[in-house]
């Protein structure tokens, strides 16, 4: 949860002007859940083969700015995102 919580800081802090809202949605019986969706679009799920585990904060930044604001540039957080297929 803890990590969960600091990712979704740094979104709000990263998006303050473009983001409604962040839920953190802990899931009782599903320990390990972390799901990440943007406009109903899940962008990032840790039990998926092609984007297991937790992102860096940067390469969720990409993808979120990727959904919501593409011309937004990150400064330093800008990385090339590969394209998990």
């Amino acid at each position: 949860m803890l990590r969960s919580a600091w990712l979704a800081q740094e979104l709000l802090t990263t998006f303050q002007d473009s983001i409604g809202e962040v839920a953190l949605m802990p899931q009782r019986n599903e320990s390990g859940t972390f799901i990440v969706r943007v406009n109903g679009k899940i962008i990032w799920d840790r039990k998926n083969s092609s984007t297991s585990g937790f992102p860096e904060a940067k390469v969720l930044k990409v993808l979120v700015r990727d959904e919501i604001e593409p011309t937004k540039s990150l400064g330093h957080s800008e990385t090339k995102v590969v394209e998990i297929s």
